[in-house]
């Protein structure tokens, strides 16, 4: 009993984190109306369940203002990796390029992240 008590105790922290960082593989940006884009985001991450997985992306100015958010409602398991979709960001005007970057419910920021510039 003991041991048991030492291994989910000591061990599932460290097995939570096999899963690594949440990664932004792809955009695809398109205008939608005046200052607003729509964002086509896939993401990749090896979600592990609801203890561990990719929770949301966001649409990041240059300055680090968070434009926009995807939330993630559940883990993608069986589906990676996987696209979804922001349907009407609106870009404060000058701004030209963003960055797209992933959050898991673990180690929340630090994957691979995409910039893009804003078509015109």
């Amino acid at each position: 009993m003991k041991h048991s008590i030492f291994v989910l105790f000591f061990l599932f922290p460290v097995l939570s984190l096999y899963a690594g960082k949440a990664d932004v593989l792809d955009v695809d940006v398109k205008i939608v109306g005046k200052n607003k884009y729509r964002f086509d985001v896939t993401i990749s991450h090896d979600d592990e369940g609801w203890h561990h997985y990719a929770d949301k992306w966001d649409v990041v100015a240059p300055d680090g203002t968070v434009l926009g958010t995807r939330v993630l409602y559940h883990p993608h398991i069986d589906e990676q990796p996987f696209t979804r979709s922001l349907p009407s960001v609106k870009i404060p005007a000058g701004i030209q390029t963003v960055t797209l970057r992933a959050h898991d419910s673990v180690h929340e920021y630090g994957g691979k992240v995409i910039t893009v510039e804003l078509p015109q």
